[in-house]
């Protein structure tokens, strides 16, 4: 996968997240490096770890996975003909006490997990190299018993260290040099026991001076009388080291004889730690393992993007089953771009061996590619505009693009003319369709919805959106393409449905009716307003009032019947009691005329000469009329309906 994918889709998030789940520095790294399997056995075993971490994790959730610190920079000096430091040697050994309770822990979950608990037999016993390293190393620093010879120069050294602390004890208390100290204490200088001695009395004591103090009135003298002894002790010094030294290179060398063993553990628990990363990661997104597919089949149900967690709206798609090619309309920050983001990125993470926060029935198809177009790519340093920088994107993805092959579009021919680019983007949409990819696109052009509805193998999508709210659902519905939320936004804020139904005529070439669906907000807004200049009108001339009150309604006005909150045709003029006949929703229905309001008057509707039978009668009824002008029609009779 190029690095434009890995990044448009955000796959390198999703990767940190997992990754800092894991305990070891190597796990990490492993995570953040993984690379999609294009191996339908390979990605299924992948998931599978996943599966029989997650159960493994319920029931214990304290997986005994060593940090490795310094493991690795052990390893890596192997060879190189320097003997390991006691620290190293004991972090080695923490190692592989980890490994032998890595070992009891996995053996007590097979029954959890069959095929991942396993894996722990693959590692030889390193007993005895642990064995070994705690029987020669304690407390920071070689044993005395690691061997014989080193334990017998210890010994010695204890011995002569006691007897030369013994002897300068006398020389310090003694009577005879009290005078010529400076101190009555015993110090050290380069290892070796000295006595401060007044400057002016440095003659009068046999010996060598070693060190002087800053101001020059101490000197440090090593008695001569104990140089013997001290010369003993350095030696058995060095006897000591050299013997420490070879104990330290022969764990070196127990640790280079078993070299491939410890790797492989290492190995083992770097695998373990991504495998609980995974894990870990699919509990908290509740993701589960989807089927895996190389039929390019892609079935998402309730897919959430694993970026937005609990919060995403879930997506129900299916791609490559009766349809290769996905064309999604809908308005801005409705979701498009995520639900194509959603799909690429899913299909990442399937085949890295992530589990995926999808219903369990959900496929997942393997792709040798995916190739996006998402975002304006531009370039300062190219000086490419935002429409050049995106075509030339697509020419290389128009290259690269096969049967095997995702593309991802998103707002696709945008950024110049809407006509040529319209054009374009059919083009290019015919051409990828050609090549066999399977495809899934975003845009606004109405004409690549009906070109999407009319092109075999492709469907139109829509990203739903709520006129009641104004605001998008982030639902993805399929087989539809999106409407003009325009004019149902104009209509909601309040502009008169004729001139919707105007600019949808100009807009689509065809006819739509807006007036059954003028929205509550608008109507209360007006009836408010009415109320208001009514109220006004009846305070300045109430006798004027009360007299329009008793004119009835026209046939043909438009009225809005708050009772039922909708809108009808006057039939008939009102009774004596003031009810009328109103046309609602085809059915003719009484209505006081105290329980109606007026909304369009009919001379604002129809002209003069407009015959209104035409909005009343049915077709048929009609057609017979005009026919029975003409001639008779037996069996047949038509009755005019009343003013």
């Amino acid at each position: 996968m190029n690095k434009d994918t890995i990044q448009a889709l955000q796959f390198n998030e999703v990767k940190k997240e997992i990754a800092s789940y894991a305990i070891s520095e190597p796990g990490k790294r492993t995570i953040l490096n993984l690379e999609p399997s294009f191996y339908k056995k390979q990605i299924e075993a992948l998931l599978n770890e996943v599966t029989e971490g997650k159960r493994i994790l319920q029931i214990s959730s304290s997986v005994p996975i060593h940090g490795l610190q310094g493991i690795e920079y052990i390893l890596k000096n192997l060879h190189k003909g320097v003997a390991f430091r006691p620290d190293q040697l004991m972090g080695l050994f923490d190692f592989l006490e980890t490994i032998e309770k890595l070992k009891r822990f996995m053996k007590d979950k097979e029954y959890a997990a069959p095929v991942i608990t396993t894996y722990i037999y693959s590692v030889s016993e390193l007993s005895q190299v642990a064995n070994e390293i705690i029987k020669c190393i304690r407390n920071g620093r070689v044993d005395d018993y690691a061997s014989k010879e080193l334990l017998k120069i210890r010994k010695q050294l204890s011995t002569l260290e006691e007897r030369i602390k013994a002897r300068m004890e006398q020389l310090v208390k003694s009577s005879k040099y009290s005078k010529y100290l400076q101190e009555s204490i015993i110090s050290t200088r380069n290892g070796r026991y000295v006595i401060p001695v007044k400057n002016a009395y440095k003659n009068q004591m046999k010996g060598s001076v070693l060190d002087v103090s800053a101001s020059g009135s101490t000197v440090y003298i090593e008695p001569e009388e104990i140089s013997v002894i001290q010369d003993s002790i350095s030696m058995l010094k060095y006897q000591e080291e050299a013997e420490e030294e070879q104990i330290l290179f022969a764990l070196t060398g127990l640790v280079q004889d078993h070299e491939r063993e410890i790797k492989l553990a290492l190995d083992l628990m770097v695998n373990y730690d991504v495998i609980f990363a995974k894990a870990k990661h699919s509990m908290m997104l509740e993701g589960t393992a989807p089927q895996i597919n190389t039929h390019h089949l892609i079935r998402l149900v309730d897919a959430r993007h694993p970026l937005l967690g609990k919060d995403a709206v879930p997506l129900n798609v299916v791609l490559g089953e009766d349809f290769d090619a996905l064309v999604i309309t809908g308005p801005n920050t409705g979701g498009k771009t995520v639900t194509i983001k959603t799909v690429g990125l899913l299909t990442l993470m399937s085949q890295c061996g992530m589990h995926i926060p999808v219903g369990k029935e959900s496929e997942i198809a393997i792709f040798q590619k995916i190739l996006v177009d998402i975002g304006d790519g531009q370039s300062i340093e190219q000086s490419l505009s935002t429409f050049s920088s995106r075509i030339k994107n697509i020419i290389g993805i128009l290259e690269e693009a096969n049967p095997q092959t995702l593309v991802l579009l998103d707002e696709l021919g945008s950024g110049t003319d809407p006509a040529e680019g319209m054009g374009i983007a059919t083009s290019i949409l015919e051409e990828l369709y050609k090549k066999g990819t399977t495809m899934l696109a975003t845009t606004h052009y109405s004409e690549i919805k009906e070109f999407a509805n009319e092109k075999e193998g492709f469907i139109n999508g829509s990203m739903e959106f709520d006129v009641e709210t104004l605001k998008p659902t982030f639902r993805l519905v399929v087989g539809k393409g999106g409407e003009s939320q325009a004019f149902a936004i104009a209509l909601r804020l309040g502009m008169h449905p004729k001139l919707i139904e105007r600019a949808h005529q100009i807009t689509y070439k065809e006819e739509k009716g807006y007036m059954s669906n003028i929205v509550k907000p608008m109507y209360e807004l007006e009836k408010q307003l009415a109320m208001n200049s009514k109220y006004i009108r009846k305070m300045k001339h109430p006798e004027k009032e009360k007299e329009k009150q008793e004119i009835p309604f026209k046939k043909g006005d438009n009225v809005r019947i708050p009772s039922i909150n909708e809108f009808g045709i006057v039939h008939t003029t009102a009774d004596s009691l003031g009810n009328l006949e109103v046309l609602v929703k085809g059915t003719l229905q009484v209505f006081n005329h105290k329980r109606l309001s007026l909304y369009i008057k009919a001379e604002d509707l129809y002209t003069e000469e407009y015959d209104l039978d035409i909005v009343f009668e049915s077709k048929e009824n009609r057609k017979l009329r005009n026919q029975m002008k003409k001639r008779h029609i037996d069996d047949v009779i038509l009755e005019k309906p009343e003013e």
